[in-house]
Parts: structure tokens; C-alpha cells; sequence
């Protein structure tokens, strides 16, 4: 009962920073979460029936299918010609930040070794959702954007190895080289190989019920949503990589998508538009964790008053990492000096990294340790949020802000309305039925105020309901309607090139709306 309430808690206080986003829409949504997670930490009442932070389950239940549906947003061949890019990043990136951060986090902050090297493994993971806020409002360069996709995509894996090395050293006193290695292979190679053959397995069997009489599309739904929970947790019970496991079967859902999105068209919409909802609010939930913990550690174990070590192990850690993420896009990626600090301050740290500072509650690291890594993480999480949001606003190109296109596709909305009110203004209909109709297209524009809602909806109420022959005269005058709204955006879209996304989103819009009106209806008599 404890965890569903937390759960409920958390959910709300995510919806609510979506919410606050189209509010203070110059602000990022990972931002507003993060002060709305302190904010709740802040309240007694609510804070405390929030249950304590358990790693496994932020992992498995939020950050898995987080990774699984990026993965899926990835083409597959992508990855195949990105694949030597993405063993350096995932592998010698990783190793040298590790190596040059733990060096630099003994030598400045007088920790033991062992521990600099725990934290130093921690600061590698980065992440690509966390990504697209310091960027927002921004054209970020498509190569720097995909390499940074990649490795976050893949970089995890590594960061948690070298943490149970790390780990390891710190409780045994020596490290065990070929143990880790081994390790390494088996956690990597075989979360590859359990990912594709699990996921290929489980899209084959989807396909099968899709050209079944056994198709269901809530069931079929159902399974395809529930896919990274399972798979994830079946990686990690035979001790290979879940993180790599979901990123994997991702990809292959990728290639499934491609090749199957006509043969149950309502499936895959319905399916997209959950994904779509998942990870908007998955997301806000995992910043407003962040926020919630940060001040929970502050609050709770005094380390802001008792010393400042956090802070500079912090900086450290974030300032190491940036210098060689700058080096090796310099040196090894081959980019230029701009290109190489957009790669580097890209590399943002998120989820993943608090999860892994989490870990460390199970181990033998004495609590003084652990209080310090989780603050020195934090730290790292905050400043790389901070400083590319501030620098890339020097070094990237503004974008087409959401303030701006609202502005111009609002111009477009009305005269694609106006098309269809014309059309309809033009048909032979009962006054009845012509009224309602236009009545429903005027609230495409999303400028009817609610007393207009409120009349209409006693209308409703009041008037008898339409006949067949009515029914049927409504549903060709919307068809007619919105196909003179599709023609009037698609000449548009060949003018308006840098809204042309925009352009296409009111296209779906009026499909959609079609879909409504040619369906079985809620409230038609027949399907009672």
C-alpha cells in the first residue's frame, strides 16, 4: 500500500510539472521537475509518504522503458554503421573518464582511492532524454546529436561494470583485472544476444496473432507495453546487462514498426500515442526523483553544513569528464573545436547515475561514503544540466521557438477552418445538421470559450436525436470538410518549408478527426 501511494504521489507531481511546462514554456520540463520534486520533499505531509529510494525498481520500472522505446526511436542500420563509433564511446570513453576522473578526485579531494574510483565509474553514464533539455529552443548539429545517442544508448552497461570493479576494490582492497573483463563480456555481449533473440522471438509471436482471429488489439497492447519490464528483469536474473538487453530489443522493434504499421493501423497509433504518454511523464517522474532526493539528502544528513568536500568532488568529476569527452570528439571523433565542446558538454547525466550512486546502499561502502557520493553525483547531475543550457546558448543557433510556430500555425489553423466551413457553407443540408457540423469545426481553431461548450452541449440535450438519413448527411458534410482541410495544408506545407512539421502535425489532426466521424460512434443507438 506504501509504494502505491508513493507511486500516486509521484505520478501527480509529474503531471503537474507537464502541465506547468506549456505555462513557462521557456523553461525546460526536466527543470520544473526537479523544483517540484524539492518542493514535495519540502511538505510534510506529502513527503513523508514517499518510500525510500530503491535503485532496482527505478532501474527496472523507469529507466528501462525509458531506454527501450529511445532505442526504438533509433533505426537499426544506424547503429550498424555508428558501430565502431559506439564501442569506443561505450568502451575507451568510458575507461578514460573513469581513469582520469578517479586520479583527479583523489588527488584534489583527499579520498581513498578506491572510492574515487566508485565515484569516478558513477560520473560515466550519460543520458540522452535528460539531453534535450539543456538543448531545448536550440538546433543541435545532427552529428553531434547522434553520437551522443548513441552512447548513451550503450554506455550504461559499461559504467555499471567498472562499478562492481570499483566496488570490489574498495571492500577487498586489490582489483581483479581478468574477473572484470570477463565480467564486462559476458554483461555486454550476452545482454546483446538475449536482447535481439528475446525481442525477435516476442515480435515474431506478435505478428503471428496479428494475422490471427485471435488478435486482440488491448491484449496485443498490452504485451507490447509491458516488453522492457519483462525482458529487462529476465536479463538481469541470468546476470547479463538488462540496460543493454532493452536498448537492443528497442532496435528490433524499430525494424518491426517499419515493416508492419499498415497491417493493424489502429494498433500501431494507439500504441504510439501510449509511448508517447509513457515516456512524457516517466521522464518528468525521474527529475522529479532528482529534486526530491537532493533535498531529502540535504535536509536529512546535514552534509551541506558539515562539509563542503561534495561540492568540489562534484566539480571534479564534471569538469574531468567534460575535458576528455572534448579531447576524444577532438582527437578521435575528428571534430571541430565547436563540434568537440558540443559533444562534450552534451553529455549530460541523469537518471541512470543516481540509480547507480543508489547501488551502493547494498554494499559494503560505510554510510559516510555513500552520503558523499550521493551528494557529489548530484552535483555532477545538476552542473551538467546547467552549464550546457547556459554555454549552448552562445554556441548553438536558435531553433524555431514553440512560441513562434504556435504563432504561425494558429494563422494556418484558422484559414484551413475557414476552408472547411466554406465547403460545408456550400452543401445542400438541413439546417439542423449544417449547424452542428459547423459548430464541431469551429472548435479546430481551440478559440470557443467554454459557455460555447456549455450551449452546445444543452442543445445536445434538448434536441432530438438525428435520424439515419441526418447521421449520414453529418458524416459526408465532416468527410467533404476535411478533405478541403488536408488539400489547403498540403499546398501549405510545400510553402511554409521551416513549419513544415507543424504543417504535418494539423494533417494528423484532421485524419484523425475523420477517423472519428466514419467510426462507430459513442453515442450511437446502435451500439448499445
Amino acid at each position: 500500500m506504501h509504494i502505491m501511494l508513493s507511486t500516486f504521489i509521484l505520478l501527480i507531481v509529474a503531471t503537474m510539472s507537464v502541465f506547468l511546462s506549456r505555462v513557462f514554456t521557456k523553461i525546460s520540463v526536466n527543470y520544473i521537475s526537479m523544483v517540484m520534486g524539492a518542493l514535495l520533499c519540502l511538505v510534510p505531509f506529502l513527503g513523508s509518504h514517499v518510500g525510500n529510494f530503491s535503485s532496482e525498481i527505478f532501474i527496472g520500472l523507469i529507466v528501462a522503458p525509458l531506454l527501450f522505446f529511445e532505442g526504438q526511436a533509433t533505426r537499426l542500420n544506424a547503429v550498424g554503421k555508428e558501430f565502431r563509433y559506439i564501442i569506443g564511446m561505450a568502451v575507451i570513453l568510458v575507461i578514460l573518464c573513469m581513469i582520469l576522473a578517479g586520479f583527479g578526485v583523489w588527488a584534489t579531494a583527499g579520498v581513498s582511492l578506491p572510492l574515487a574510483f566508485i565515484l569516478a565509474a558513477i560520473s560515466t553514464p550519460t543520458d540522452a532524454t535528460a539531453m534535450e533539455s539543456v538543448s531545448s529552443g536550440r538546433k543541435m548539429p545532427v552529428s553531434e546529436t547522434l553520437h551522443l545517442k548513441m552512447e548513451s544508448l550503450f554506455n550504461d552497461a559499461s559504467g555499471i561494470v567498472l562499478l562492481n570493479m570499483a566496488v570490489l576494490w574498495y571492500v577487498n582492497g586489490y582489483i581483479n583485472y581478468s574477473q572484470t573483463i570477463v565480467e564486462f563480456l559476458i554483461s555486454a555481449v550476452g545482454g546483446v544476444l538475449f536482447g535481439f533473440a528475446a525481442a525477435w522471438v516476442m515480435v515474431l509471436f506478435r505478428q503471428i496473432l496479428l494475422r490471427s482471429s485471435y488478435n486482440s488489439l488491448n491484449a496485443s497492447i498490452l504485451l507490447y507495453i509491458v516488453t522492457p519490464f519483462v525482458l529487462y528483469y529476465l536479463a538481469e536474473a541470468i546476470h547479463v546487462s538488462g540496460i543493454i538487453a532493452v536498448v537492443c530489443a528497442g532496435l528490433v522493434h524499430n525494424a518491426e514498426m517499419a515493416r508492419s504499421r499498415l497491417i493493424n493501423a489502429q494498433q500501431v497509433h494507439f500504441g504510439l500515442d501510449l509511448i508517447s504518454m509513457i515516456t512524457e511523464i516517466f521522464n518528468s517522474m525521474v527529475f522529479v526523483i532528482l529534486g526530491f532526493m537532493f533535498v531529502q539528502i540535504i535536509r536529512d544528513e546535514g552534509a551541506l553544513f558539515s562539509s563542503l568536500n561534495w561540492l568540489l568532488v562534484g566539480v571534479v568529476l564534471y569538469v574531468t569528464n567534460v575535458v576528455v569527452r572534448v579531447g576524444y570528439g577532438r582527437l578521435r571523433l575528428k571534430f571541430s573545436w565547436r563540434s568537440a565542446w558540443i559533444y562534450g558538454l552534451g553529455g549530460v547525466h541523469g537518471a541512470v547515475t543516481l540509480a547507480l550512486a543508489y547501488t551502493l546502499i547494498d554494499t559494503k561502502v560505510s554510510m559516510a561514503d555513500f552520503n558523499l557520493v550521493l551528494m557529489a553525483e548530484s552535483v555532477l547531475i545538476i552542473l551538467s544540466m546547467l552549464v550546457p543550457t547556459i554555454v549552448f546558448r552562445f554556441l548553438l543557433k536558435p531553433d524555431i521557438t514553440d512560441d513562434q510556430a504556435n504563432v504561425e500555425i494558429d494563422k494556418i489553423r484558422v484559414n484551413m477552418v475557414h476552408q472547411a466551413i466554406e465547403a460545408v457553407q456550400k452543401m445542400y443540408l438541413p439546417e439542423n445538421v449544417k449547424k452542428s457540423v459547423i459548430f464541431d469545426l469551429m472548435t479546430q481553431k481551440q478559440r470557443t470559450r467554454t459557455r460555447d461548450f456549455a450551449r452546445a452541449w444543452l442543445d445536445v440535450v434538448r434536441r432530438p436525436e438525428f435520424t439515419g438519413a441526418e447521421k449520414e448527411l453529418e458524416m459526408r458534410a465532416f468527410m467533404n470538410a476535411l478533405e478541403q482541410e488536408r488539400q489547403y495544408l498540403d499546398m501549405i506545407s510545400q510553402q511554409e518549408v521551416k513549419y513544415q512539421s507543424y504543417v504535418f502535425k494539423l494533417y494528423n489532426e484532421t485524419l484523425l478527426a475523420e477517423s472519428l466521424v466514419i467510426g462507430p460512434s459513442i453515442y450511437d443507438s446502435d451500439n448499445d
